[in-house]
């Protein structure tokens, strides 16, 4: 739902395309989902310094992380967890076009919410990791 209808999208002068031709590589969405206690945080931090230690841009947006600051103010019933994810999704989506690796780490429990997102991205720039964990080592 959009709340004001006098906004303008400004298209950048840079395209995605010269963003990745400069930084040498695909931008795309890693999305970690599982459990809570799943390990998709560390997971998602070991493969960002990987990357980072070969020179490629990449960034973690952690689920806990985010509810500190843009999704300070969502709880956890279904609808703010669609919400945060919908935010997410949004971010993420600003990443890939900045030519990043964007790693997500999100219990995400909800197929609907994830398809949201991907279908918000090109076809190849979402790429959906699931850890699953067995409940004994959560």
């Amino acid at each position: 739902m959009v709340k004001s209808d006098n906004i303008t999208w400004h298209q950048s002068q840079v395209s995605k395309a010269e963003r990745q031709a400069l930084n040498h590589h695909k931008s795309v969405v890693l999305w970690f989902t599982g459990l809570s206690g799943s390990g998709k945080s560390t997971i998602a931090k070991a493969v960002e310094k990987a990357l980072f230690d070969q020179q490629v841009g990449s960034y973690v947006l952690d689920g806990d992380n985010m509810r500190f600051g843009l999704n300070k103010n969502l709880g956890f019933s279904a609808e703010d967890r669609e919400e945060n994810i919908r935010r997410i999704g949004e971010v993420a989506k600003l990443f890939v076009d900045a030519g990043v690796i964007t790693l997500t780490a999100f219990i995400s429990p909800y197929r609907a919410d994830r398809d949201k997102v991907r279908a918000n991205l090109e076809v190849d720039e979402f790429i959906e990791v699931f850890v699953d964990t067995p409940l004994e080592v959560l």
